[in-house]
């Protein structure tokens, strides 16, 4: 399974994200820059230029027509992905930690984060057609959410909810439609770093400073699996749904990381079985730890991003797909 390493940041990846048929493949970086990438190869794409800080999030519609970032510069931004033209640039007072179009790519979730003493907002934009003239310069639905930092956001399955987590390890469901919280628990004891959605968003895994990751149940939050690790995570994914395996990854805070070998930093992307709770596997590579890791949507291939500015591919070999776990 050797990787394609893909060399097109100067600085730490933040986010990586295939689009629906995984042909394509978009990270993004603390160097202001939003990359596109062929998955098959390695080959890059292209570049949307414009932010001026550190781009902290990314996400594409299901058409992959529209690319939506946000950034430190505290702006979010509308992209075409056929011609890299920023189709509309939304600006905030603090900067922009998640964004996710919607299920039907009707709308497009923004967080901000709050910051010298303004509040955390959440604001939804409506995006139905694309077009400049269509999109709304105006959320709309923007709240302020109670409680601590939202560090991660998707959205539920029918647009009902949007599943919100928090600097103190817990997951809340918010209406869209309100702002109310519906309903929270506690799931980490430390910050929670990733939130990712099944295919069918009726559940989701979670990834936490407090070296576990669990999946969760969409509707009631209920903890259904959890994998306890011996290092911090910074994101997990879950394999399609064929596949019975999930991936996480992390390691050592990046200012421990001068002191010690990558392999005491365990900087790896660990495989677990989903319902058995076992590890079965870990991929090394990453001379940092690794903040970011997305699946291919078929289950073929998966990616990660590492603080040491490097995204690597792997493509599964034959065998992977008859691999039979021994109980």
């Amino acid at each position: 399974m050797r990787p394609i390493l893909l060399q097109g940041h100067e600085r730490s990846l933040t986010q990586i994200k295939y689009n629906r048929e995984g042909d394509l493949l978009f990270s993004v970086s603390k160097d202001h820059v939003v990359n596109a990438w062929f998955s098959h190869n390695g080959e890059r794409l292209g570049t949307y230029e414009g932010h001026i800080g550190a781009v902290w999030t990314v996400d594409v519609n299901s058409s992959s027509t529209l690319l939506v970032s946000g950034s430190a510069d505290n702006t979010a931004k509308l992209w075409d992905v056929s011609n890299g033209k920023c189709l509309k640039s939304w600006e905030f007072n603090t900067a922009v930690r998640c964004v996710q179009f919607s299920e039907d790519d009707k709308l497009v979730l923004l967080v901000t984060e709050p910051r010298m003493g303004f509040p955390a907002t959440l604001q939804i934009f409506n995006v139905e057609n694309g077009v400049t003239e269509t999109v709304s310069s105006e959320p709309v639905y923007n709240f302020n959410p109670e409680g601590p930092k939202i560090t991660a956001a998707a959205w539920g399955a029918l647009n009902r909810y949007i599943i919100a987590g928090r600097e103190n390890g817990s997951v809340a469901l918010i209406d869209p439609k309100t702002g109310e919280c519906v309903s929270t628990n506690k799931v980490h004891e430390l910050t929670l770093t990733d939130l990712q959605m099944s295919s069918d968003r009726t559940y989701f895994i979670t990834a936490s400073k407090d070296k576990s990751a669990k999946i969760l149940e969409t509707e009631s939050l209920e903890v259904l699996k959890s994998y306890t690790t011996d290092t911090p995570l910074n994101s997990a994914a879950i394999m399609p749904k064929h596949q019975e395996f999930v991936v996480v990854g992390g390691g050592q805070e990046a200012m421990d990381v001068t002191t010690t070998s990558s392999r005491q930093g365990k900087f790896e992307c660990r495989f677990w079985h989903k319902i058995l709770e076992e590890e079965v596997g870990r991929v090394r590579g990453h001379f940092g730890p690794i903040n970011t890791i997305a699946i291919h949507p078929d289950g073929r291939s998966f990616a990660s991003g590492g603080e040491d500015g490097y995204v690597r591919v792997h493509h599964f070999d034959d065998d992977f797909f008859t691999f039979k776990f021994q109980i």
